[in-house]
This record gives C-alpha cells, sequence and structure tokens, in this order.
C-alpha cells in the first residue's frame, strides 16, 4: 500500500496524510488523475474508482469510494460511495450513502445526510440534508443559482405492500429528460419535512409545500398543499391494486432513461474529443450507469405485470434513435479536457432545442407507447 501512496503522489495526487488513507490493491493507479486530493479518512476501493483531475474525497470526513467515478472538480465530502458517478464538479456533502445507479450531472449537489440509489439527478438539482430518494430522476433550472430544489427531511417512498412480497414498480419524474437535458425549464421546489410516493410525476415550474407526503401526480406550474387522508379498513393480504394507472408511469419513466441515454451516447460522447481521456471515461460510465437503470426499471415492472397474470410487452430499449438533429462538434481549445457541455447546451438556438426535445422525445414515446 505504501507503494501504491508513493507512485499517486509521484504522478500528482495530493496525498494530506498517507497515513490515514487507504487504497486496496485491486485499485488502478492510473484511474487517479493528477491534482486529485484525498483528505485523512480516505478508502479506495475497486478497479472501477476512477477520479478526474481536481476531484476531491473526504474533505469533511472518513470517505468510502467503491467502483465509483468522479469527474473532474467533484467531490464526496464524506460517506460512501458505491457504484455512482459525479460529473464535473457536482458534490455530495458529509454522511452521503449513494449506491449503485446514482448519476450527479455537472454541479449537482447533495447537502450532509443524503441517502440514493438509482436517483439521477441532473445539472445544477440540489437536496437539502436527511434525505432518501431511490428511483428518482431530478430535473429543472437553468443554473446554480436557478436550480431545482427538495428541502431536507424529504423522502421518495418507492415500496408498495401490495402483492405477495410487495414491489418496487414506483419510479417518480420530477421533471423529465426532454426538456430538462437542456436547462431551460423553470426549477420545480419539494418543501421538506415531506415525500412523494411513487410512482409519480411532477411538472416544471411546481411548489409541494412543506410537511405534505404528495401522492399524486402534480401539474405543472402549480402549488400543491394536501391535507393527508383518513383511512382505516380491513387490509388483505396478498390484495393487488390493478395494472393501470401504474404500468403507464413506469413505462414513461423507463422512456425516459432509454432517451437520456440516447442523449449521452449520441450528443454527449459524439461530442467529447478523442484525446479528453478522462471525460470520456467518465461520460462512458454514465452511460452504462443508465443501461443499468433502465434494466433494473424492466424487471421491476416486469415483475408488476407479472404478479397479476400478464406478460410485459417487448419494449424499443435498443432500437436505433432517428438521427441527432443537434449541430455535434467535438469541444475543442481548454474546455476539451474538462468538457463545454453545459456552455454549449445554453448556447442553441431555440430552434434547435425544439428539434432535441422533438427527438427525445420521439425516443422515449416508443417505449411508453406499447400500452
Amino acid at each position: 500500500m505504501e507503494e501504491g501512496l508513493a507512485a499517486l503522489a509521484a504522478q500528482g495526487v495530493e496525498i494530506v496524510d498517507p497515513r490515514q488513507t487507504y487504497v486496496a490493491p485491486d485499485i488502478l493507479l492510473t484511474r487517479v488523475c493528477s491534482g486529485v486530493v484525498l483528505h485523512p479518512g480516505t478508502r479506495l476501493h475497486g478497479a472501477r474508482t476512477f477520479l478526474g483531475p481536481g476531484a476531491e474525497v473526504g474533505v469533511e470526513g472518513p470517505a468510502t469510494l467503491v467502483n465509483a467515478v468522479l469527474g473532474a472538480g467533484a467531490r464526496v465530502d464524506g460517506g460512501y460511495v458505491e457504484g455512482a458517478v459525479l460529473l464535473a464538479d457536482a458534490r455530495a456533502g458529509y454522511g452521503a450513502h449513494l449506491r449503485a445507479g446514482t448519476l450527479l450531472e455537472e454541479e449537482a449537489s447533495t447537502a450532509h445526510c443524503v441517502g440514493l440509489k438509482h436517483t439521477i439527478l441532473l445539472s445544477f438539482a440540489t437536496l437539502g440534508s436527511l434525505i432518501n430518494f431511490c428511483d428518482v430522476l431530478l430535473a429543472g433550472g437553468t443554473s446554480r443559482k436557478d436550480h431545482s430544489e427538495v428541502g431536507s427531511g424529504f423522502i421518495h417512498f418507492n415500496f408498495t405492500p401490495w402483492g405477495e412480497r410487495g414491489d418496487k414498480a414506483t419510479p417518480t419524474l420530477v421533471g423529465d429528460v426532454a426538456r430538462g437535458v437542456f436547462l431551460r425549464e423553470r426549477r420545480i421546489f419539494l418543501g421538506g419535512a415531506g415525500g412523494l410516493v411513487g410512482p409519480g410525476k411532477v411538472g416544471y415550474g411546481s411548489v409541494t409545500a412543506a410537511g405534505q407526503v404528495v401522492r399524486r401526480p402534480v401539474a405543472a406550474e402549480r402549488m400543491v398543499l394536501e391535507a393527508m387522508p383518513k383511512l382505516d379498513r380491513p387490509f388483505v393480504s396478498g390484495k393487488l391494486d390493478a395494472l393501470q394507472p401504474r404500468l403507464s408511469r413506469n413505462l414513461e419513466y423507463i422512456g425516459q432513461l432509454v432517451a437520456l441515454r440516447a442523449w449521452y451516447r449520441h450528443v454527449r460522447l459524439a461530442r467529447a474529443p478523442a484525446g479528453a481521456h478522462a471525460l470520456r471515461t467518465v461520460l462512458e460510465a454514465a452511460h452504462e450507469l443508465l443501461g443499468t437503470c433502465v434494466n433494473e426499471r424492466v424487471e421491476r415492472v416486469r415483475a408488476f405485470v407479472r404478479e397479476r397474470g400478464g406478460s410485459l410487452p417487448p419494449l424499443l430499449l435498443d432500437a436505433a434513435p432517428p438521427p441527432c438533429p443537434l449541430p455535434i462538434e467535438p469541444a475543442t481549445g481548454a474546455a476539451a479536457a474538462k468538457g463545454d457541455h453545459i456552455e454549449w447546451v445554453q448556447g442553441l438556438t431555440e430552434a434547435e432545442v425544439e428539434a432535441g426535445v422533438a427527438w427525445l422525445g420521439a425516443i422515449a414515446a416508443r417505449v411508453a407507447s406499447v400500452v
């Protein structure tokens, strides 16, 4: 281990205290870039772990990374990260617990003690403290000063008790992919000390007041405050709910994931210069992660349908999409190493954005239209 630490230091990694830093034998030292800072209490595991230039680990406390991928300037202040991908300048706060299927895009962030699994935060999205999200996609906003946000003490309820063992066919779209990736939509705010019961949907520009659990879809540009319903009736073990509306909501969610995967393959990776090794490594990891997310959702909804005596129709998950209508040219100059994605997206014309929205929407619709 001492040899490994010395080799990292020699290639430009700052190890604040080698006595309190553990690098497992399966770490590939070439996947830890110059300019990375490892604070005391850092533990690195897994051959897939990658730390881009300027990434920082353990800023506020001990941090364990297992097969985690961090882009340039990304931070994990403390906690446990396994199988997650953080793009450039994303930040996970102290006490983070990020598991498989978690993607934080550029400048997305969480405050302290946030648990995420199969959760995607598009650029700038921000989560407060003491939050648990599984099976959520969050979009909305235009910058770090104008972004979708979730207040502290919020939970996405992603498990239902219906059927023999219950199920997790319960993903929720807060915003969407087709418009969200263009960073022009109105921000969404989910008030703290509350929750969402999946599968759900929240439209752009909406606010849910603090201290409530939202149990129905929220349209765009609404403010919602609902009284807690009163219910006291017999519960029959093994009871099944109907296929709809959950089936349609699941397929819509899967369609958005397929669209986001196409965005990474045909736009983000297509624009990443061949020589920008660190940038391409992170984007390829994100693209692969999205495939994992799609497979997870398909398996969950297939089990949901099967338990109700049906079968899931074939889904167009890997069909070649229509040609991308956007002007795709690799980044050049100083931007090539870290990527100029946000600047490029925000520089698109309105006509180009609408063409891109239609393209992504068509990809998503192919999945959602099977029922």
